[in-house]
């Protein structure tokens, strides 16, 4: 067939990702073949690729192919989450842009406005996956706020809470002043900032004498409600039972004792704040005190605050640490660096809040989860993550799952009354009345006495459930789909969010099914640039995966992303792995224009190089497929990508091909280019999962090809049996021939330049091929010349080219007498070691042995000079 003389991506991609689509080749049904299950990392409904999700997805799609073409009924299943935070936050900044303020408007006309905006920018990621070469079921694609998964996700509440596993209390959250809600400890990352360290003076009651109080954050005094002293502290023994007066704010708190404290930081004297910080709020439990809410839900000052009512936190630091001096209420200021928790998702430094909130119960949880993947029952890849995740598990605290956000599954709770346990908790709200009407003794309670909690489900609350929501598993626990896709095979994801979802979804598919969600979980490495930096539009350091799939192709992109991905290690991005890629691809379509570009005749019979050629190209693919599958096995993908190149590249087109292409001006044997044909369709097969596009364009140019025929579902090619010695003996004609490969350039000598050898060797293997690829005229075995010689060693073999007529002797002498010079003085370092009984006595084995070799390869290598050097 004729192909075009250079390689279009872009039109390959279009017309053979139409095609697939077109046929449903990515579609999937339960039958009788095994399942082999992947449900998608899933990201934001409003976010846009980028090059962790093009690693996380490549992964994915090389993983899902590759099952496919091993006889499994493949399913990967696409989908996005409605992501709380990130969207509502959004929607917001969109609304503000139009002079409308959430506050302004209803909780029904904002969930519009979120949906438009879903609606609009929904589902963008998916199309660009699409653009990757991404084989998703898409008639599987889920949302996370869908009708049914949103229904899935309010049952597991109502079930949980049932079992009393969840409940409802006053507890320190971490809240997030920018997005207005409470986010969960894993989601708050500690970054440190230059401050300043404030020696505030706390008046004693009674006396003219002063306590001093360090803190960093001075605008909290207005939540002060004790001060707090170690008791064996000698120096504030005196102050037990006294009262202090709160600087600025004049109101009198007693100084408590707790050794809690730290005597050595600061003045050993710590302001309580039980309403804004953690630490400070369970000391006020212990001892009983009053909390006083100074800061409001966006991070400005309450009435507490007095005349900096309505004034912002940081606003306030400054303007009070000038107050505190002029009112000689301030002892002095340090610079100081301390950690501050911020937001993961808005980047706003978190506020510590009390607050109603609702709390998962993990401590049963956990143990399960914990023992599955101890057990390999859940098997990590690499398995240095079941450290993490064991840390993070025998440390675990309940699951805060209540967001104070509208977009999100609202919480299924109803309020009948004011009293603390006055609400039922219910999948709507006639059957909540039917609850309340019961719980309350009143029969009389309505529709309209019903109020429905304010708050929406964390979003990891939903995602947790996502390898059985998928498939409606909540809603039909016998489903044809559940049954049969269920547990999903193998997770693909980064270890960052090892603890919000990995260790959820495991505990979520033990609660609801009685058994893991996943038999392995793969955890990529992320995506950085040169400097190590991560990747991210704030740093402008990341490219668009987008514009590099135009430039490169996608094909070229997947390869040169996986080429540098180690299993659990941080990917170094550099575009010049996207040229490799594109090299390679375009080596793959020359060498089959190659193929194609001979002519032939069926009168030519294959020679003996050819024959070898072909039983030794075959020996390596089917050692390939033994080695890939190995490591696959171990998830070790770039390793098995490595593999792949290498063959069609040295081993296929740099060799193979070399071997049998006709001289120049005949043709080539019909049988010998079929069979390279054939062993071309094995490669495409092997290299199918990693570059879909060109494999599949390839395939289909080759021969007419049926629907059922089309690559994408081919079978992986069975390995074959390797005759012995055949791959060894191959090697040593590889070495021979590049020896005097090297003869030649060395020696600057012409390719065309026939060449004779002598050899110490009875006989060498494939003759015909060393005689072939290089231009060996003749071969005369177990005897030597007078000749001056380029000599060189194979193994034990002895190979020696008689120099060219045309090559200074003396200029070749005087080199010959540097190289055994270097080489003498790399033996004596070696003898040196060797010669050191210690090293020999304390180093391993291996390393010993390998001093051994160096020096008897330097002790034959100055032989054959000196051999050399007397017929110069």
């Amino acid at each position: 067939m004729q192909i075009s003389e250079k390689y279009n991506p872009k039109e390959t991609e279009e017309k053979w990702y139409s095609y697939w689509m077109e046929n449903r080749y990515f579609h999937s049904e339960p039958d009788s073949r095994p399942p082999y299950t992947v449900v998608i990392p899933p990201p934001n409904v409003t976010g846009i690729l980028h090059m962790g999700h093009m690693l996380n997805n490549t992964i994915q799609d090389v993983l899902v192919r590759r099952a496919r073409m091993r006889g499994f009924n493949a399913c990967w299943v696409p989908g996005t989450d409605h992501a709380s935070i990130a969207t509502e936050a959004k929607v917001v900044a969109k609304l503000k842009s139009e002079g409308v303020d959430k506050k302004d408007i209803s909780r029904e006309e904002f969930l519009r406005h979120a949906w438009d905006w879903t609606n609009t920018y929904g589902g963008t990621i998916l199309k660009q996956l699409q653009k990757l070469g991404a084989s998703c079921d898409w008639d599987r694609t889920r949302f996370t706020m869908e009708e049914k998964l949103s229904k899935q996700v309010i049952k597991s509440f109502i079930d949980l809470y049932n079992k009393g596993l969840i409940y409802r209390g006053y507890r320190m959250v971490n809240w997030d002043p920018e997005a207005r809600t409470n986010i969960s400890d894993e989601e708050v990352i500690y970054k440190e900032q230059n401050g300043k360290l404030y020696f505030l003076k706390y008046k004693i009651e009674g006396t003219e004498e002063y306590l001093s109080v360090a803190t960093t954050r001075p605008e909290t005094i207005f939540g002060d409600t004790a001060v707090c002293v170690n008791p064996h502290d000698e120096r504030y023994t005196h102050l037990k039972g006294k009262r202090v007066e709160v600087p600025i704010v004049g109101r009198m708190v007693p100084v408590i004792q707790d050794e809690y404290v730290d005597q050595e930081f600061g003045t050993g004297a710590l302001k309580i704040t039980p309403a804004h910080d953690i630490n400070d709020y369970e000391i006020g439990q212990k001892h009983g005190l009053e909390i006083i809410d100074s800061l409001d839900e966006d991070g400005n000052l309450t009435h507490h605050g007095l005349h900096y009512k309505g004034r912002n936190r940081f606003e306030v630091r400054k303007a009070i640490g000038k107050e505190l001096e002029e009112k000689g209420l301030l002892l002095k200021s340090e610079d100081y660096v301390n950690k501050v928790g911020t937001s993961e998702r808005t980047g706003a430094v978190i506020e510590p809040k009390v607050s109603v909130q609702w709390f998962l119960k993990m401590q049963e949880f956990a143990k399960e989860a914990l023992r599955v993947v101890e057990e390999d029952e859940v098997k990590f890849y690499p398995e240095k993550f079941k450290n993490t995740y064991r840390h993070w598990m025998e440390n675990i605290r309940d699951w805060n799952i209540s967001r104070q956000l509208w977009w999100g599954q609202q919480i299924p709770a109803y309020y009948y009354g004011e009293g603390e346990n006055d609400f039922v908790v219910a999948e709507d709200k006639e059957s909540a009345l039917e609850l309340a009407r019961v719980k309350a003794s009143n029969p009389s309670l309505g529709l309209e006495d019903l109020r429905q909690d304010e708050d929406a489900l964390d979003t990891w609350f939903s995602s947790w459930l996502w390898p059985i929501s998928v498939f409606d598993g909540l809603l039909e626990q016998e489903n044809k789909d559940i049954n049969y896709y269920y547990p999903t095979s193998d997770l693909v994801t980064g270890p960052d969010i090892i603890f919000f979802w990995v260790a959820r979804m495991i505990m979520a598919g033990q609660e609801f099914r009685g058994e893991v969600p996943f038999n392995n979980v793969y955890f990529t490495g992320i995506v950085r640039d040169k400097q190590r930096r991560k990747m991210s539009k704030s740093l402008g350091n990341s490219p668009d995966p987008l514009e590099l799939i135009d430039s490169y192709g996608a094909d070229s992109v997947r390869v040169g992303i996986l080429l540098s991905s180690a299993a659990g290690n941080d990917l170094l991005f550099d575009e010049e792995l996207m040229v490799q890629g594109r090299n390679f691809a375009t080596k793959i379509y020359n060498a089959y224009r190659l193929l194609q570009m001979w002519e032939t005749t069926e009168e030519k019979r294959p020679s003996i190089a050819d024959d070898s050629a072909s039983e030794w190209m075959e020996a390596q693919i089917s050692s390939a497929l033994v080695d890939v599958e190995d490591q696959f096995s171990k998830f070790r993908i770039s390793d098995a990508l490595h593999l792949v190149y290498k063959m069609i590249w040295d081993d296929y087109c740099s060799w193979y091909l070399e071997i049998i292409k006709p001289p120049y001006g005949e043709k080539i044997s019909l049988q010998v280019q079929q069979r390279a044909l054939a062993l071309f369709e094995d490669l495409l097969k092997l290299l199918h999962p990693f570059m879909p596009f060109l494999s599949e364009a390839l395939w289909q140019d080759m021969a007419p090809r049926t629907k059922q025929e089309a690559l994408i579902i081919t079978q992986q090619p069975e390995p074959k049996e390797i005759p012995a010695g055949l791959v060894q003996d191959f090697k040593e004609t590889q070495e021979v021939i590049s020896g005097i490969r090297n003869y030649r350039q060395s020696k600057g000598i012409s390719p065309r330049e026939q060449v004779e050898i002598y050899t110490s060797a009875e006989k060498l293997s494939n003759p015909e091929i060393i005689q072939k690829l290089g231009g060996v005229s003749t071969i005369h075995y177990k005897e030597k010349t007078d000749k001056p010689c380029f000599t060189f060693l194979v193994g034990p073999i002895e190979v020696a080219v008689p120099l060219s007529e045309s090559l200074d002797l003396e200029a070749e002498k005087e080199k010959t007498l540097e190289e055994i010079k270097y080489l003498k003085g790399f033996l004596v370092g070696v003898e040196k070691k060797l010669g050191n009984e210690k090293f020999v006595a304390s180093a391993p084995e291996k390393v010993v042995e390998m001093e051994r070799k160096k020096k008897s390869d330097a002790l034959e290598k100055i032989a054959l000079l000196e051999e050399k050097l007397n017929t110069l």
